[in-house]
């Protein structure tokens, strides 16, 4: 049972990192270049944000949630995989970015914001954050479950 726990943990840190890769860097892409236009689009604006919101929402609730750490464990260990990558080999960090100009244009934007968040730290920072539930012991156990609990039944009239 536990390693369907794990395994189950292991989907959901899959689900975080595509969160974070692609709807973070799409987010953080459509709201810099949204600053940077010169009517800027207030509809454009709010849904970057709520991308936002909805990426933070996403991290924070597996953070703060009570699930198997390798839901955090897994999108960590991809961000800070990359920024080490970025610290040794700028162009080969930056050579994982999609680019070519057959690539559909949001993954085009996703990966830009992707390379504005690795460049800035944002990565690193959000790999460390991610990675403290993966410390705590607790994390690894299951929760103490009165069901599991086997049961002996003292003879009556026992002292204990």
């Amino acid at each position: 049972m536990r390693t369907l726990r794990h395994l189950g943990g292991f989907l959901i840190g899959l689900v975080v990192t595509a969160a974070v890769l692609a709807g973070g860097g799409w987010a953080v892409q459509q709201a810099v270049g949204n600053a940077a236009a010169a009517p800027p689009d207030n509809q454009k604006m709010w849904i970057a944000l709520g991308a936002m919101a909805a990426v933070g929402l996403v991290v924070g609730l597996v953070v703060a949630g009570r699930v198997s750490p390798m839901a955090t464990f897994v999108p960590s260990l991809v961000l800070l995989a990359w920024t080490v990558v970025y610290a040794l080999d700028v162009n080969r960090a930056i050579s994982l970015i999609p680019s070519a100009p057959s690539v559909n244009q949001i993954i085009l934007d996703a990966g830009l914001g992707a390379k504005t968040l690795l460049t800035s730290g944002v990565f690193a920072l959000l790999g460390v954050a991610l990675f403290i539930p993966v410390l705590m012991p607790s994390r690894w156990s299951r929760q103490y479950d009165d069901v599991d609990e086997d049961y002996e039944a003292t003879p009556e009239g026992s002292y204990y």
